[in-house]
């Protein structure tokens, strides 16, 4: 097989282009694959696909996957068509996408590179490529997807949001808490972070939200109630959250009763924190007993730990009168243990209950926004941070947010080669 013949069918050229010449460059590392169309072609307009009469050419390159350990580049003249309806126009090329310096192929492989969580530097040396071309396939690999992506009707949403660097710098996370895809990726965590994806759906879409999880926090409340129709029977505010707030307000009790044992000459409390903070049915026998032998002795930390403990059953209730009943009884009982820490729960708790019943009820948690979280600081950690937000947006939306991520003309070389 003629090397012309060998590279037309690795490109997957169709009619009416064809190789015209292969020249190895050794000194340079390179293998040059001219193609050119065949004479007296028609040439069409990429918008309307109909034949027109060119206007002129210009010379572009494409790297292409290497040929063994030299780099492969794909030279043609590529022709302009001047449409009545369109205007001047390039015509598009079958191995790679307008506006793009690699093929089709070469971008397939660095996005499978790099779906495989590897770093954008990691990639780069692989490929032999700069730090920018790889991230540039990103952002274009991310900007595909979200054109190719469906109307979608989501009924369960979860709303969170991850920190983008150190100083309480975050973005607003938007998932699909039943396919566990994220949807809408933006700046900070204030109201219009999240009004810009409410504001993204149609009057059926918003419609059709069954749940919204959250935490707690004001500006994202905010924004469900001013957009989802019957938010207040919507918003549910998540059960770990308020484990979090409840397991901190235990720790402020141990803490404080820990200081005054030891100004008596006791730190029987000592390493106890982990027995007080797990979850009973998760501790070993020896464990078990070292945390009853503490009830004993640690009296303000036992009640908080009872209250702690109490709240937690409370989310069996299913009923709405009932878990509101249940969760009243509660807030009163905590409002008188005098002990402050577990008291400014419980204020929270009344103020939140409607958001808190409303998750017993409709038996839902932000636990997907939560996984999707943990990936994202994964990714943070691979990528060892990031200093641009919209980069790190598209990683995110790349890796999490279920997209068709790959240029057409990829399968359809591939299927043709």
């Amino acid at each position: 097989m003629q090397d012309r013949d060998l590279y037309a069918r690795i490109l997957g050229l169709v009619d009416p282009w064809e190789v015209r010449d292969v020249k190895l460059d050794l000194k340079a590392g390179e293998v040059r694959v001219t193609v050119a169309a065949k004479l007296h072609a028609s040439l069409l307009c990429p918008e309307c696909k109909k034949a027109c009469p060119g206007y002129d050419s210009r010379e572009r390159s494409w790297r292409h996957l290497d040929t063994c350990q030299f780099k492969t580049i794909l030279v043609a003249d590529v022709a302009r068509v001047e449409c009545p309806e369109h205007g001047v126009k390039q015509v598009h090329v079958p191995w790679a996408e307008p506006g793009t310096g690699f093929t089709a192929l070469m971008e397939a492989v660095v996005i499978d590179w790099l779906r495989s969580l590897a770093s954008i530097k990691a990639v780069a040396e692989q490929m032999r490529m700069s730090w920018d071309e790889v991230d540039g396939i990103m952002a274009r690999a991310v900007a595909r997807g979200l054109l190719r992506r469906k109307r979608y009707q989501v009924r369960r949403l979860g709303v969170d949001e991850t920190s983008f660097q150190r100083r309480h710098e975050y973005v607003t996370i938007v998932t699909d808490l039943d396919g566990g895809c994220v949807l809408h990726v933006a700046d900070d965590r204030k109201r219009e972070s999240l009004d810009a994806f409410f504001r993204s759906l149609t009057p059926a879409q918003l419609e059709a939200i069954d749940v919204v999880a959250m935490d707690m926090w004001g500006a994202f409340i905010a924004s469900a109630l001013e957009h989802v129709p019957d938010a207040e029977r919507k918003i549910a505010f998540d059960k770990f959250h308020v484990a979090s707030h409840l397991g901190d307000a235990v720790d402020k009790v141990r803490r404080a009763e820990h200081k005054a044992l030891l100004s008596q000459g006791d730190d029987s409390m000592k390493g106890s924190r982990y027995l007080w903070l797990t979850n009973p049915d998760n501790l070993d026998e020896a464990s078990t007993g070292a945390l009853n032998a503490l009830h004993q002795i640690s009296v303000k930390t036992s009640r908080a730990w009872a209250l702690k403990e109490t709240a937690m059953c409370l989310w069996r209730f299913v009923q709405r009168l009932r878990a509101k009943r249940e969760w009243l009884a509660w807030i009163g009982k905590t409002m008188r243990s005098r002990l402050e820490p577990m008291k400014n729960v419980a204020r929270m708790v009344k103020k939140h209950l409607w958001g808190i019943v409303n998750a017993m009820v409709l038996r839902a948690t932000n636990a997907a926004s939560e996984s999707v979280n943990a990936k994202v600081q994964r990714i943070k950690r691979t990528a060892c941070g990031f200093r641009n937000r919209e980069r790190f947006r598209n990683a995110i939306l790349f890796h999490l947010g279920g997209l068709d991520l790959y240029p057409a003309a990829a399968s359809a070389t591939h299927t043709t080669s």
